[in-house]
């Protein structure tokens, strides 16, 4: 995992998308013109969570290192250290994936 020196705030976490498959189950080659960005991603970093109406912290329900599945215009495109990421919000996350 990449080390960055960013660290989102609130209830925001960063996300480096994980590659699909080049190949279908069948052995067809999919070409790059043809394919769509992946959905899936692993949790890069986290911030401290959000306060509520008392302004106790609500810490994130996700963690560094997470594989995640996020809709398909969720998060915000930044490019960090020369990677490309998403930053976005724990509530555009829909599930951790195992």
């Amino acid at each position: 995992m990449t080390s960055t020196n960013f660290r989102p705030l609130h209830d925001r976490v960063v996300v480096r998308r994980v590659e699909s498959e080049a190949k279908t189950k069948g052995g067809i080659i999919i070409p790059d013109t043809a394919k769509e960005k992946p959905q899936e991603g692993e949790i890069v970093a986290v911030g401290t969570g959000i306060r509520d109406d008392k302004g106790t912290l609500i810490a994130l329900d996700v963690k560094a290192g997470d594989r995640i599945l996020f809709g398909k215009w969720s998060g915000t495109e930044v490019k960090l250290n020369g990677e490309d990421l998403l930053i976005m919000k724990e509530a555009d996350i829909m599930g951790v994936i195992g």
